[in-house]
């Protein structure tokens, strides 16, 4: 059974006409004629009871209708469904992210942006370190990151897209003898503690980045696993931390931030997804996601 057969017997028990049901499917009547004697000799009796001048339903062919309509209606929302997919209309895109999207308001402004086009795609956000994220993606466990460039690795295979400088800064407690100054340089940091975000993939990358005299030294870095941890212990005077400038959005009672001088430019943050993406809602999203 075809689901043309059933759509031409569901057309002339609506019409109880072959002609007005052959002009209503745009076919010739003969053909409509032929398709309806196969799916009678499918069912093994005769679905409609011929006149000259009316077509009438058989017994068969009354039961055989409702059933037909179910079918045909839940092949329409078959191909609906997958027509919306395929458009990224539906479906759900999971999202990795460091803290330094949401405060430069990057992630923030794609998500709004993307719901906005696609209201009916779910979206599901976890937050991961920048190394994590790109086996994530490579996995599938994830279908797109969103990670500053510390020095990532191999990302070949990934659709790579940068969005934004992070400059830095530095967080320190209001009673630190370099807060009174408007700007602080790397040579004001040589003898101070220094406070960094890195994981153990990143942390010689980040350093030597910023400057070659933190490498030198690398008793007075500590390193931490969060921008929240850098800034506790910078705010328990443990020592500078060194944040992305949106972190200055976080206020926090005796904490103050300044601008870093004299350091090459901060990482660029990134959003990662990969080349053979086959979900239409990701690629949708993808499409939105726009270099500066």
């Amino acid at each position: 059974m075809e689901l043309r057969h059933l759509r031409y017997f569901v057309a002339v028990a609506d019409e109880r006409h072959f002609g007005r049901a052959s002009e209503l499917l745009h076919v010739t009547q003969s053909t409509l004629s032929a398709q309806v004697q196969a799916l009678e000799r499918e069912v093994g009796g005769r679905l409609f009871s011929r006149t000259s001048r009316r077509v009438e339903l058989t017994e068969a062919g009354e039961l055989l209708l409702p059933e037909a309509r179910r079918v045909l209606a839940q092949a329409d929302r078959a191909l609906q469904v997958a027509r919306e997919s395929v458009h990224g209309e539906t479906g759900t895109v999971r999202i990795g992210f460091a803290g330094v999207a949401v405060l430069q308001g990057v992630l923030s402004d794609d998500l709004r942006d993307f719901s906005q086009a696609h209201p009916r795609v779910g979206l599901a956000l976890t937050e991961l370190p920048p190394a994590a994220q790109i086996q994530a993606v490579r996995d599938g466990a994830l279908d797109l990151g969103y990670c500053p460039d510390l020095g990532l690795g191999d990302t070949d295979g990934l659709r790579v897209t940068r969005r934004a400088p992070t400059p830095l800064s530095v967080a320190l407690r209001t009673d630190h003898k370099l807060a009174s100054a408007s700007a602080v340089t790397t040579s004001a940091l040589s003898a101070h503690e220094l406070i960094v975000f890195a994981s153990s993939e990143e942390d010689e990358t980040v350093l030597s980045r910023l400057w070659p005299a933190a490498e030198e030294d690398r008793s007075r870095v500590r390193l931490v696993g969060s921008t929240l941890g850098a800034l506790a212990l910078a705010l328990a005077g443990t020592g500078v931390a060194l944040v992305p400038t949106a972190t200055e959005r976080i206020a926090l009672p005796g904490l103050t931030y300044r601008p870093l001088r004299g350091a090459p430019p901060g990482p660029d943050l990134l959003v990662l997804g990969r080349h053979d993406e086959t979900s239409g809602a990701v690629r949708a999203y993808l499409g939105g996601v726009r270099a500066p």
